[in-house]
C-alpha cells in the first residue's frame, strides 16, 4: 500500500477493531497465475492488533476485506473490492464483508456498490497532510 492508502485503511480498522492483516495474500503466485495481495483483511472478534506477517488461516472466521484508493470512488476500486471478496471465499471464512475506502465519493459508483453489497467509506485528505 502507499502512503495515501495505509493511513486510510488503518483509520477504518481503528473504527471496527479486530486483527488487521495488511497485504493479505489471497492467491499465491505461480507460472499459471499472478500473486494477488489484498490491501487488507480484518478478522473480527480477535485481538486488536496489526498482524506481523501474512496470517493465512481465516477458515470459519468473520472477516472484512478492504481495498483502498486515495481518489474518487471508481470502477477500478469497485472491481478490486468485488473480486477480492470472491478470492477470499476460497479461504473458507464464515462471513465476508467488503469495504472500499476512498478519498471521494461518486453517486453513480455508489449505486453500483450498493447493488453488489460493497460498503463505501469516504475518508478525505486531511488538511496539511495530517493523518
Amino acid at each position: 500500500m502507499s502512503k495515501h492508502e495505509t493511513w486510510r485503511t488503518r483509520l477504518y480498522w481503528n473504527r471496527v477493531g479486530g486483527t488487521l492483516i495488511e497485504e493479505f495474500i489471497a492467491v499465491k503466485g505461480s507460472k499459471q497465475q499472478g500473486k494477488r495481495p489484498l490491501d487488507a483483511v480484518i478478522i473480527l472478534g480477535e485481538k486488536k492488533e496489526i498482524y506481523p506477517g501474512n496470517y493465512t488461516d481465516i477458515k470459519d472466521k468473520d472477516v472484512i476485506v478492504v481495498q483502498t484508493k486515495k481518489g474518487r470512488l471508481g470502477m477500478y476500486l469497485l472491481g478490486q473490492a468485488f473480486f477480492s471478496r470472491e478470492l477470499i471465499k476460497n479461504h473458507g471464512p464464515n462471513s465476508v464483508k467488503t469495504v472500499a475506502v476512498c478519498g471521494r465519493g461518486d453517486d453513480a459508483m455508489q449505486k453500483l456498490a450498493d447493488k453488489y453489497e460493497i460498503e463505501v467509506v469516504v475518508i478525505p485528505e486531511l488538511p496539511d497532510g495530517q493523518h
